[in-house]
């Protein structure tokens, strides 16, 4: 598994799990921000700009993380944050190991399968994957997500290295996951952020996890889209993320 690593002198560990489609840089703002304080790693998800493997499934990816853990951070970590894609891999690893972090933040993930656009992904890619490395398309599609402008040269670069079988592969299992009941072996104090934008797809999936898991907390944040939080509000993200460490007491802090 390849990782973008900062902070490395320090012993707390917090691990950023990207959204499809993106890569490390994703968190990189954060990654900045939490240099001083935290050990933070960045890993590249299966399939991705970077990666050193093809993606295969979810559940795959999120083992791959769990050994790296393992191997490399003594078997659990502080924090583990992830979007979308990254979304789903942190609560399949907080499925298949309820101990792997103290703290958890799922941002805009899918736990509730969409049938109908899972089945449209492959001929959807089909038609119009010539189109990936076409700059213009590549720029109203960027537009389109509502990722600021200045991360548009990191999206066209990695967009254009994903393989077409990777990116069906990873849309397919994104739009096909669905919760596991062994989430219930959650020991993380977790935490879920839905922007009041989202698909009914994601607002569905956040309440059956807090129904699931009653003592999660859930944050609608007014106005925003998926993943605008740590894409585009990293300073909120960092002042979440460090009060949920017990290292943060800006009062901003709870306007999100």
């Amino acid at each position: 598994m390849k990782c973008v690593e900062y902070g490395k002198e320090h012993k707390e560990t917090v691990m950023l799990l990207h959204g499809g489609g993106l890569s490390w840089w994703n968190y990189r703002e954060e990654a900045e921000m939490l240099r001083d304080e935290y050990h933070v790693v960045l890993p590249v998800l299966d399939g991705h700009a970077g990666s050193d493997r093809p993606f295969t499934s979810i559940e795959s990816n999120a083992g791959e993380i769990i050994k790296y853990i393992d191997e490399y951070l003594g078997g659990s970590v502080g924090f583990i944050g992830g979007l979308s894609l990254g979304g789903q891999v942190l609560l399949e690893m907080l499925s298949q190991r309820g101990d792997i972090c103290r703290n958890a933040f799922v941002e805009s993930a899918m736990a509730v399968p969409s049938k109908m656009t899972h089945a449209l992904i492959g001929p959807a890619f089909g038609m119009s994957w010539g189109l990936i490395r076409n700059r213009r398309f590549a720029a109203l599609q960027f537009r389109s997500l509502h990722i600021k402008p200045e991360l548009f040269e990191d999206y066209y670069r990695d967009s254009c290295a994903i393989l077409k079988d990777d990116m069906i592969a990873f849309m397919k299992a994104n739009t096909g996951y669905a919760m596991k009941e062994s989430i219930r072996r959650c020991r993380a104090e977790t935490r879920l952020f839905v922007g009041e934008k989202e698909t009914p797809g994601i607002r569905r999936s956040a309440a059956l996890l807090q129904k699931t898991m009653p003592d999660w907390q859930v944050t609608v944040l007014p106005g925003y889209r998926h993943g605008d939080l740590s894409i585009n509000h990293a300073e909120k993200y960092v002042q979440a993320l460090r009060e949920a460490l017990g290292n943060g007491d800006d009062p901003r802090i709870r306007e999100i």
